[in-house]
């Protein structure tokens, strides 16, 4: 038997799109019934936010063509970053360059048809990039992941965040804060679009750095997990070219349909960020508007960081590891565990001693 097919009416700026919706029944959250027509729904209510923080960019889409399962019980998404075959023309494209020197079109949405496209396709986590479309290699925010390791918790993760604020505003800049949709936070400054993804990230790197010294019990920029111990992680490779976070108001592919929610920063302490759902973002819209409403209003420029990050190289804090997948960096240090490390099979570069 054939799917259900069922036509939405979804109003664009430039006026009213038809968008089909094949299995409008299918349940994509089993654990609290969340059906893909109420996603449809969901991106529709909150299309203006959701583009404002995710529109007009590169963005990759996690699709999930079974639902996110139940519990443990999870099938993998896969990502979509080319327009598939059958992509509408109100879904727009941009070329974009990856770390590996390969180019290819990226998928921009612009306006609320391609989000509600987008779901029709079984989209659930949005992964924007820092860039613009019409400039995607210099990013107009510097983005900072608060990873809770094992042994802290969500409340550890503000109480970095709160000092974090604090770093930036000595740097310049002003930040805003969102849940992850799951245990972390992200923190976000906007930025000019001076500088290319390699600088930022060693601006991120910088105000991490200062965040450490002035809480080095609490946080940490060690990039292997051994080396972490019980602290918040600051993920500095999330500031990558091509490597991206949950974007605001997207879903999460967790049992409770949990969303990446924007928040002020007197609302984080005490916070349960587990109460945003897809099913509450809607009235929470409604009732406090979206916090990052004025986010690009005032972006600040990284000159500080840059200056702090110089610095610390003279001081002999050079580059730290880079992502697996990414090619070798200049300065990088040896990308092998410390605890497997063995000295003399590595040369000053930290490139491997042929045996």
């Amino acid at each position: 038997m054939a799917s259900e097919r069922v036509p939405l009416t979804v109003v664009d700026p430039d006026g009213a799109r038809e968008v089909v919706l094949s299995s409008p029944n299918k349940v994509i959250w089993p654990d609290v019934g969340v059906t893909k027509a109420e996603l449809a729904e969901y991106f529709q209510v909150v299309s203006t936010p959701f583009l404002a923080a995710n529109g007009g960019r590169p963005v990759s889409l996690e699709r999930f063509r079974d639902g996110v399962g139940s519990g443990e019980s999870r099938p993998d998404g896969f990502f979509s970053k080319n327009p598939p075959k059958g992509t509408p023309d109100f879904v727009d494209a941009v070329t974009v360059t990856y770390n590996s020197g390969r180019r290819h079109p990226q998928i921009v949405l612009n306006r609320p048809s391609a989000i509600v496209w987008a779901a029709q396709m079984n989209t659930i986590v949005f992964h924007p990039w820092a860039s613009l479309a019409d400039d995607p290699d210099d990013p107009v925010e510097l983005r900072i992941d608060l990873d809770p390791q094992p042994g802290t918790t969500f409340a550890d993760a503000v109480t970095a965040a709160h000092a974090l604020r604090e770093v930036l505003r000595e740097a310049g800049l002003e930040a805003f804060a969102k849940t992850s949709g799951n245990r972390g936070l992200h923190v976000f400054a906007p930025i000019a679009p001076t500088h290319e993804f390699l600088d930022v990230r060693h601006a991120v790197i910088a105000a991490g750095r200062e965040l450490e010294r002035r809480m080095p019990e609490q946080v940490t920029t060690n990039w292997w997990k051994e080396e972490r111990g019980e602290r918040i992680f600051i993920d500095f490779n999330q500031a990558n070219r091509d490597r991206t976070m949950a974007g605001a108001y997207s879903p999460r592919a967790l049992p409770a349909a949990t969303v990446s929610t924007p928040v002020h920063w007197e609302e984080l302490d005490g916070l349960d960020p587990a109460m945003f759902t897809v099913r509450s973002i809607p009235a929470r819209l409604d009732e406090v508007g979206d916090p990052w409403a004025d986010m690009q209003a005032s972006p600040g420029r990284i000159d500080t960081l840059l200056g702090w990050w110089e610095r610390d190289v003279a001081d002999g804090l050079g580059e730290l590891p880079f992502p697996p997948e990414f090619p070798k960096m200049p300065g990088e240090p040896p990308r092998v565990q410390p605890s497997k490390k063995v000295a003399a099979h590595w040369d000053e570069n930290g490139d491997p001693v042929d045996a």
